[in-house]
């Protein structure tokens, strides 16, 4: 059985493959600009000044089609859980991912596809790196899950807003040395009541969750230490753990799987 992907987005009469242009004709009058801006957001550029940059438009005029793409549901703006009035932590992200999913292959296959070789292009660029594209859906999946569970007392107190955090951190190597890195954590949830904090770290490989997976969401706890104090660390694996785990005795450690999710 074909996969309804390709029969939706990679032929020319598949229902999919015009209807991102047509809801954006709808919508917007400048399409060229809004356009742009969806293309790298997709791409990964997700800041403000970022993407008017690689458009070549002003901030303010960027910032006007991003609202209305925020209005309309098809872009969020994501704000750092633990520091949303830091207006520098701002990013925006696609929200609906069927744009997502079109705005990641669809473009840079239009000539195939109207070859008539859009199941080639499928089978051959979009299919292998699916588990790449679903990280983020399965991310939201597992802040769901998590603020679901914790609205309950499930972990010990009462969660009322779930997110995500990204910053910096600092390693120190072997001599010594120290160096700033780039770090985030894929959700945290948080209780003000509390004071405290449930975080996790989401992997939809092919892997196995190891111990260096484990000792950096451990770390990386410690960065919202001053705000929150964490009381569960989740893992959330589509691919299982690997034996390390056997011997790890810690009741504030969750190892789940993706049928977890639906139980």
């Amino acid at each position: 059985m074909k996969d309804f992907r390709e029969r939706l987005y990679f032929r020319t009469d598949g229902y999919l493959y015009d209807e991102t242009r047509n809801l954006l004709t709808q919508e917007f009058a400048d399409i060229s600009i809004v356009n742009n801006i969806v293309e790298q957001i997709a791409s990964g550029e997700n800041t403000l000044n970022t993407i008017a940059a690689k458009i070549g438009e002003k901030e303010p005029t960027v910032l006007y089609s991003l609202d209305k793409l925020i209005n309309v549901g098809l872009v969020e703006k994501k704000k750092c859980i633990t520091d949303e009035k830091n207006k520098k932590k701002t990013q925006y992200v696609l929200k609906d991912y069927m744009f997502k999913f079109w705005y990641e292959f669809i473009p840079k296959a239009t000539s195939v596809i109207e070859m008539g070789q859009g199941a080639l292009y499928y089978q051959k660029a979009v299919k292998p790196v699916l588990h790449s594209f679903m990280d983020t859906v399965f991310e939201e999946m597992c802040r769901y899950y998590t603020l679901k569970q914790g609205i309950t007392g499930e972990y010990g107190c009462f969660l009322t807003s779930v997110g995500s955090w990204w910053g910096t951190e600092n390693i120190t190597d072997e001599n010594d040395n120290i160096r700033t890195q780039s770090a985030d954590i894929d959700v945290v949830s948080i209780s003000e009541l509390d004071k405290k904090a449930v975080i996790g770290e989401c992997k939809f490989k092919s892997e196995k969750i190891d111990k260096g997976i484990y000792e950096t969401l451990i770390r990386r706890g410690k960065l919202i230490a001053a705000k929150y104090k964490v009381s569960k660390y989740i893992f959330f694996s589509l691919s299982g753990y690997t034996d390390w785990f056997k011997d790890l005795k810690d009741e504030d450690v969750l190892l789940l799987t993706l049928e977890s999710l639906y139980e």
